[in-house]
């Protein structure tokens, strides 16, 4: 089943829309997505997995839902710290931007957490309905160690301030939140009055913002050259390294397949919202193109096609 899913993934709207962006910028093609446009449908997904979330979190208890938020708390630490001591042996990048890669690479990725959320439904594979939780919960602490790492060679006091409200009150944090809020206080009864509007033109939407992103992982794909083969094999292998020991210790304590995948696809992504916005307030001497060229260039599409499959087989064979 999984591997008729991965097959139909290869050849899914979003995966293809992805492939298309990248086309365009091969043929040098002046297709574009208008800044307002991908604005508004990252607004749209935010919310719509934010109030699903909620909707979802009703049916769930306290003990349901502490541990896994606890976990993913403490992987917002430790990820980040094991991407720098990686980036340090494999990479000829300074200290300031392994800091910047990390905190990108200790954040998520909200369209993979979505795409992997259509694979496990495609899959009929059931997930908690505490994952945009996690999402939520695991989109600071890897930003702030990242922040923490590079500051030992930033020039000038880190300016915490404004990156810690870039944060906390960006789009991300306050859409998802939010969502959850909303769709906790309407639940079945109210979510039905606007299902119509957040589950049938949700993967439609998806696949628009797959064509975005991908005609800026082709733009951005150069700036690898200047970081050196090493960065590519770190942004290569990361989603099986930390996504597949994220699965075994999720199944470990009792997660579930669902679970699993949803808690490893999450440490396995790169940020390229979040973290992008909040190191440009705490160093705006850093070089942002070299960890968006690994996390959207070389990250984000490893996931899409081979590594949310394959986090899902792993998760399957360890449950049993």
């Amino acid at each position: 089943m999984i591997l008729e899913t991965a097959a139909a993934n290869l050849l899914s709207a979003p995966v293809l829309a992805f492939v298309l962006g990248l086309v365009a910028v091969a043929v040098r093609s002046d297709l574009r997505l208008p800044e307002a446009l991908t604005t508004s449908i990252s607004i749209y997904l935010l919310l719509a997995i934010g109030v699903k979330g909620g909707v979802a979190l009703r049916a769930a208890t306290f003990a349901e839902v502490i541990g896994p938020v606890l976990l993913a708390l403490a992987l917002g630490i430790v990820i980040p710290i094991v991407a720098y001591g990686a980036l340090r042996v494999m990479s000829r990048l300074g200290p300031l931007d392994r800091g910047s890669v990390a905190a990108h690479y200790g954040s998520t990725s909200l369209v993979t957490f979505t795409a992997a959320l259509v694979f496990l439904e495609t899959s009929g594979i059931a997930y908690p309905g505490y994952a945009p939780t996690l999402l939520t919960v695991l989109e600071i602490p890897g930003i702030v160690v990242g922040i923490l790492l590079a500051s030992r060679a930033a020039k000038g006091p880190v300016k915490w301030a404004g990156a810690l409200h870039e944060v906390l009150a960006g789009k991300s944090i306050v859409l998802l939140a939010g969502g959850l809020v909303l769709g906790f206080a309407i639940g079945d009864a109210g979510y039905a009055g606007v299902q119509g509007f957040f589950d049938e033109p949700f993967r439609g939407v998806l696949a628009l913002f797959l064509l975005g992103l991908g005609i800026e992982a082709g733009q951005r794909l150069g700036s690898l050259r200047e970081a050196g083969p090493g960065l590519l094999v770190f942004a290569a292998l990361f989603p099986f390294v930390i996504g597949g020991a994220v699965v075994a210790l999720s199944v470990a304590l009792g997660m579930g397949q669902g679970g699993a995948v949803v808690l490893a696809i999450l440490c396995a992504s790169a940020s390229y919202i979040a973290a992008p916005a909040a190191l440009r307030f705490a160093f705006p001497e850093a070089n942002l193109a070299i960890p968006l060229a690994a996390s959207i260039g070389v990250t984000f599409p490893i996931n899409l096609v081979l590594g949310i499959p394959y986090l899902t087989w792993l998760a399957g064979v360890l449950v049993g």
